[in-house]
């Protein structure tokens, strides 16, 4: 074998070095552990890991994938880990989904079905008999909005009172940051008047047995919204992405009943078009800049 000349020895070191500080975009390593994140679907984030570990296990093993699932605290939370490639794909709200793509491209792959459906509401929540009307009802009274990373909780809301020319800060008692078992509860026990969440909590804690139906009662809903998004890094492994979301979609509601917590039934395939009128919402409360 012919020995290498100086020169051709220190490109081929240097070849060696730049190659060895290259490291693969997020989701391209074929063999590592996959970052799975799940924001807060349940009262508490160890409650929300234990309903959806499942599923992320499922998705593991049809990607013969090792993985690890943090479940964070509040809405806001998810969007910023997905944001820093903290996870590698992530369950999350619509609006923390916008709130993430506005930061950083992640791109939403599908929307998960509730069901049947890929939609549900945001609502708000009173004392019963403790408001005539909305939202003049309940005018100077205290109400409680949950984080500002939530959906149903924060954003819908504040967008529609956006459209009527109110400031919801000036015309109520008003709080924020609560997650959505907390405003339940909240309006249960006489903490406060109303409160925002959405259908399928207040449906799971009735369920559940940790609220009476008749203990809150809704007084308004929002239009149909876009269930939660399964979300990806923008450098995120193209190839890999479709294979995630082929698999997502072809769950049977069968399957759903084994790995999914109860009433989800599966996935249906998605992009960033999916979730416009909650982008459009994020301009209209100012929270995020028209593209």
């Amino acid at each position: 074998m012919r020995a290498m000349t100086w020169p051709a020895l220190l490109s081929a070191l240097a070849a060696f070095l730049i190659a060895s500080l290259v490291t693969p975009t997020v989701g391209q390593d074929k063999s590592g552990t996959l970052r799975f994140g799940v924001g807060p679907l349940q009262p508490t984030p160890t409650e929300t890991k234990k309903a959806y570990e499942p599923f992320f296990a499922y998705l593991a093993k049809q990607l013969n994938r090792d993985f690890d699932l943090v479940a964070t605290t509040d809405w806001a939370g998810i969007s910023v880990a997905l944001a820093n490639r903290q996870v590698d794909l992530a369950w999350m709200g619509p609006w923390g989904y916008i709130l993430a793509h506005d930061d950083s491209d992640v791109r939403a792959i599908a929307t998960a079905k509730y069901d049947g459906k890929p939609i549900y509401h945001a609502i708000v929540v009173c004392r019963p008999g403790a408001v005539k009307g909305w939202p003049e009802g309940a005018k100077g009274k205290r109400v409680s909005f949950a984080d500002v990373g939530s959906t149903s909780g924060w954003l819908i809301p504040t967008a529609w009172f956006r459209t009527k020319g109110i400031n919801p800060k000036e015309y109520f008692n008003y709080s924020d940051g609560a997650t959505h078992a907390a405003n339940e509860i909240s309006v249960v026990s006489g903490q406060v008047d109303c409160a925002t969440d959405f259908d399928r909590n207040r449906n799971a804690m009735i369920e559940s047995g940790k609220i009476d139906r008749s203990a809150t009662e809704v007084i308004w809903q929002s239009d149909p919204l876009p269930n939660d998004a399964i979300a990806v890094p923008k450098d995120f492994d193209p190839a890999l992405a479709e294979r995630i979301q082929r698999i997502l979609v072809a769950i049977t509601d069968a399957q759903a009943k084994t790995i999914l917590p109860t009433h989800y039934t599966g996935f249906v395939a998605a992009d960033h078009g999916s979730y416009k009128m909650i982008e459009d919402a994020g301009v209209l409360v100012g929270r995020i800049k028209k593209k």
